[in-house]
């Protein structure tokens, strides 16, 4: 293990109060990352990926006349495979240590919440910007797919709208059609779901830097999944939202809204609103219901209410979304994560 990845006196102390007793800790390092209550989650059909099909072409007909036949036809379906990463961390406390602490379930609960907490915010990064060619260890995430408004380059390109920005300082914000026929997260077949945490007790020695053993209580966490960009037309992102004075801030800023209105025509299916096949000739289509939300960090959160303001906030309304009120635009909820970066390069 790392110097400096054990807990220390130092630690124990900064934790307790003049009476001896834990102090309760403001957790100044927390996040909204509200995309992680939303992903559904799915048995993957793989140990270590996931393979999904699509439909690639549909048979078109032909007109015909009295005497004069039709030819055979046929639909064509295409198949991808997502990978499974794992996210892993150990936390170690010296049992002596733990013990001196006066309290020392007290003081390994302060550490698992921290970690949970940078756990969540890694996943929640992961399902933005996770890019398996900088990092083979991790799941795809939404960045790298949605990377180019050139439909010559990807034809998912025509889902990606240019707000404009032109430099290194923009923000991006998503809409995300969630359902098991659209966008969900797969978990290892026969694994589970989710955020775990093993609590090993002392049973797991440690070891310091001469490789010398001591008794340590251990816990250990783990979360294993990958996301799933089944039906790419149910995801939309809005690239290229400049943050700075010459964007957002600026005279001249983009229309968060008219974006907004722009994105909401893409998906196919949005809520109890179908179209097409998924609404007449496939009613057991597992696309039918999907789950639409607005994702977006602080920064274009405030903007989003200024310009409402602006526009005397006809656009922005208090929702009922799954029992509890959140705002929303056109019956979509808009949710804050805190994960979407405000330095973004521009995408071409």
């Amino acid at each position: 293990m790392a110097t400096g990845a054990w807990p220390t006196l130092i630690d124990v102390a900064a934790r307790e109060g003049p009476d001896g007793k834990p102090l309760f800790l403001a957790e100044m390092l927390s996040q909204v990352n509200e995309i992680l209550d939303d992903t559904p989650f799915v048995e993957a059909n793989e140990k270590t990926g996931h393979e999904f099909g699509f439909r690639d072409s549909i048979p078109a007909g032909a007109w015909r006349s009295y005497n004069m036949g039709v030819g055979y036809s046929k639909s064509t379906a295409g198949k991808a495979r997502v990978g499974i990463g794992t996210l892993a961390a150990y936390s170690q406390i010296d049992r002596d240590l733990a013990e001196d602490s006066g309290d020392a379930e007290a003081f390994r609960e302060s550490e698992d919440i921290a970690f949970m907490e940078g756990l969540g915010q890694t996943w929640a990064e992961t399902l933005f910007y996770g890019n398996t060619v900088a990092n083979p260890a991790q799941f795809m995430g939404l960045a790298p797919f949605y990377n180019t408004v050139s439909t010559a380059t990807a034809k998912n390109a025509s889902n990606v709208i240019d707000a404009g920005g032109i430099g290194s300082s923009n923000t991006s914000i998503w809409l995300i059609g969630w359902s098991e026929g659209t966008f969900y997260c797969v978990f290892p077949r026969a694994g589970t779901a989710g955020l775990h945490m093993e609590d090993k007790a002392d049973t797991v020695p440690g070891y310091d830097s001469l490789g010398n053993r001591f008794e340590a209580y251990t816990s250990y966490f783990r979360w294993r999944g990958g996301l799933v960009p089944q039906d790419w037309r149910n995801g939309v992102r809005i690239a290229n939202i400049d943050t700075t004075n010459a964007g957002l801030a600026g005279p001249n800023a983009p229309d968060l809204f008219a974006l907004l209105a722009q994105a909401m025509y893409m998906p196919p299916a949005l809520g109890k609103r179908q179209s097409g096949i998924g609404s007449t000739d496939a009613p057991r289509d597992r696309s039918v219901g999907v789950r639409a939300v607005i994702y977006v960090n602080r920064t274009a959160r405030h903007w989003m209410d200024v310009q409402a303001m602006r526009g005397n906030n006809v656009l922005l309304r208090i929702e009922d979304y799954a029992g509890m009120p959140i705002m929303g635009f056109r019956d979509v909820p808009i949710k804050i994560c805190d994960q979407i970066l405000n330095t973004e390069g521009r995408v071409v």
